[in-house]
């Protein structure tokens, strides 16, 4: 018999997480010299064009799948990472890597605090600020204006873009979702884009914008996007609480941006208020992939269900009796298992008596059915 190799070896959806950390990181560190030559937006056109290419050659989009209320989150996604990669490569043009990450977080890390349904999580949005403050030291009047505000529209995206990822994570499955969105992006870049790089094309640009492409955003929106499907937007906006720190040090390391004690304190601050705001764990699996009359996902032997990380309550047993048909829950039927009220388990071979208990024992037998095991077709609260 072949045994089934376990899923347990899979990467974890925090590993997913912390990997486009990085190419998101890199891949930003490395684009400063070609914003140089084509501009923000030019670059982000080059980027987004050819991850389109990609993606497009990888995953086939699921255009049959697409419901007329899958659309507007579609496009909207679409048009939120064009227009978050413009303003954040402006950012990164005039103020330093790990200053504009910092700036950013404060996006995903409203976005749990505000999820968290709890007065004190906004202690840690506002812990942020204070490190931003403390990063970007405006008392001097070295920081540029138009980079933090810059940076603060792409906090804004970053946070619209959590939640409609994980809208489409859902829905689609692996990045079939990003061969539809990502073209909607480049298309949304190319209106800026293009009139900024005219004239400064040439052929040695094309494969440098295709090898950062696979950093920004192939890679990256690829494990994002997969580690959403199995993460509450709390979870994965919170463990973005490394991304500055990793900011600063590509940018120590790519571009030579040291920053000074006080910035490193700034920027521990941030990194801090976001390990506390971390409230961990898995989302439940969409109350989407229940379909009435089918029993749960758990039931159906679901790989996301058993991949969630939380513990499954097991369906009400279910057993063929001796001809073959399905009988009832041994809880419902006391002459089949001991309860505790005075009945035992027929032998092999003993004549079948069937037994009536008391009304009293039956309601009271019901009650603890329905306390310990909950119907399997109920949908799962998120």
């Amino acid at each position: 018999m072949t045994q089934r190799i376990p899923r347990a070896a899979a990467v974890p959806p925090w590993g997913l997480a912390v990997s486009a950390m990085l190419s998101v990181q890199l891949g930003s560190a490395l684009s400063v010299h070609l914003i140089s030559t084509v501009g923000p937006a030019g670059t982000a056109w080059l980027r987004l064009s050819a991850g389109a290419l990609i993606f497009l050659a990888l995953a086939r989009p699921p255009l049959r799948s697409i419901r007329r209320h899958d659309v507007p989150a579609i496009v909207g996604l679409g048009v939120t990472t064009g227009l978050q990669t413009i303003v954040f490569l402006a950012a990164i043009d005039r103020i330093p890597l790990g200053t504009a990450v910092a700036v950013e977080f404060l996006g995903p890390l409203t976005i749990a605090a505000v999820r968290s349904h709890s007065r004190r999580a906004l202690i840690w949005p506002a812990m942020a600020l204070a490190g931003v403050v403390v990063l970007t030291q405006p008392w001097h009047g070295g920081i540029d204006p138009a980079g933090l505000g810059f940076a603060a529209l792409a906090a804004a995206g970053w946070a619209t873009y959590i939640l409609l990822t994980q809208r489409l994570g859902d829905r689609f499955a692996g990045t079939g979702a990003l061969s539809l969105t990502i073209p909607i992006a480049a298309v949304t870049a190319a209106v800026f884009g293009i009139p900024q790089a005219v004239g400064h094309l040439t052929l040695g640009i094309l494969p440098v914008a295709a090898g950062l492409a696979l950093l920004l955003p192939v890679l990256p929106y690829a494990f994002e996007l997969l580690a959403l499907r199995q993460m509450t937007p709390a979870a994965f906006g919170t463990l973005m609480a490394l991304e500055p720190a990793i900011g600063v040090v590509l940018g120590l390391l790519v571009l030579h941006q040291t920053p000074s004690i006080t910035q490193l304190a700034g920027i521990v601050l941030v990194v801090l208020a976001g390990a506390a705001a971390q409230r961990g764990g898995r989302r439940l699996p969409p109350a989407s992939s229940v379909e009435p009359g089918h029993g749960d996902a758990r039931e159906k032997g679901d790989d996301r269900s058993r991949s969630s990380g939380l513990a499954a309550v097991p369906p009400p047993p279910r057993r063929l009796g001796s001809q073959g048909k399905d009988e009832l829950p041994a809880q419902s039927v006391s002459s089949q298992a001991g309860d505790g009220d005075g009945t035992r388990a027929r032998q092999p071979g003993e004549q079948h008596e069937r037994q009536h208990p008391q009304p009293e024992d039956q309601r009271y037998q019901r009650l603890e059915q329905l306390r310990r095991v909950p119907p399997a077709t109920e949908p799962t609260v998120r």
